[in-house]
């Protein structure tokens, strides 16, 4: 019987294996990265696949779960930085996502972003957020676009992702000093097993800068993804519903915003 940590361990062997080969065999379709965005061709168009899941349902749950509070990262510390590319075309479908660039998260795991940010700057780093809370109708969109074999990237609609409960995020770190963006094994949404939280590649520095991240995020109860470094996942998402409420409809001049049980859905 293989352990979960022996089958990660194949599949990078393997993945790495099928991603050298790759370098030298590439078709038009092939996934590639420009500009330090990672890019694939989506299965359908993409406004064909947005139109579909706004027309689709969540799946239904059932028990109890915490009221939403769905609180805006920057507006709880200002020195956190934003790049929520799935609001620009600089994304792995090429095509905005949100007509927003904004980040929620429920208030317990927001505030431990917070906390997280604050212990990151005495070692001279600070985060960037790439995306956050996620309504549940773009993780269907993106299963949706992505081929079977990059599968292990992207959420199953059909338990939705933890995004879709606020509480999971993605994000790197900047440096204080240079306000920019640190470099890591891969580039964020990269399909790739460089994305792989064990990836032994990549240089010394962009290794130390995902431990870096790792540390902080796991110390205030975030877990990795072990698919991707930059996805973080806070420890009560259990006690969360799935949510499909639009950016603009949770309100842009409240800190904090509740969300009733009918607008768990978008209308």
């Amino acid at each position: 019987m293989t352990t979960p940590k022996l089958r990660l361990g194949l599949v990078l062997l393997i993945s790495s294996a099928t991603l050298l080969h790759a370098g030298s065999v590439q078709s038009s379709s092939s996934p590639e990265i420009s500009n330090g965005i990672f890019h694939l061709k989506p299965q359908r168009p993409v406004e064909e696949l947005r139109a579909e899941a706004l027309r689709s349902t969540p799946p239904a749950e059932t028990g109890q779960f915490r009221s939403p509070d769905l609180v805006e990262l920057v507006k709880l510390d200002r020195t956190i930085k934003l790049d929520i590319r799935y609001a620009t075309d600089q994304n792995f479908l090429s095509t905005p996502m949100y007509s927003q660039a904004r980040a929620f998260l429920q208030r317990p795991a927001a505030e431990a972003i917070v906390r997280a940010n604050q212990k990151l700057h005495a070692e001279g780093y600070g985060v960037v957020i790439h995306d956050a809370y996620r309504p549940w109708y773009v993780t269907k969109m993106f299963w949706d676009a992505t081929p079977d074999d990059k599968k292990i990237f992207v959420a199953d609609p059909a338990t939705g992702s933890k995004h879709n409960r606020g509480c999971a995020v993605d994000l790197s770190i900047y440096d204080l000093k240079t306000g920019r963006e640190v470099s890591m094994p891969s580039v964020y949404d990269e399909m790739t097993p460089r994305a792989f939280a064990e990836y032994p590649g990549g240089t010394t520095d962009e290794r130390l800068h995902r431990a870096t991240l790792r540390g902080a995020m796991e110390a205030e109860g975030f877990t990795i993804y072990p698919n991707e470094w930059w996805h973080y996942d806070y420890k009560d998402w259990k006690e969360y519903p799935i949510m499909n409420v639009r950016f603009e409809d949770l309100g842009g001049s409240q800190a904090a915003t509740q969300v009733s049980k009918t607008q768990r859905t978008v209308h």
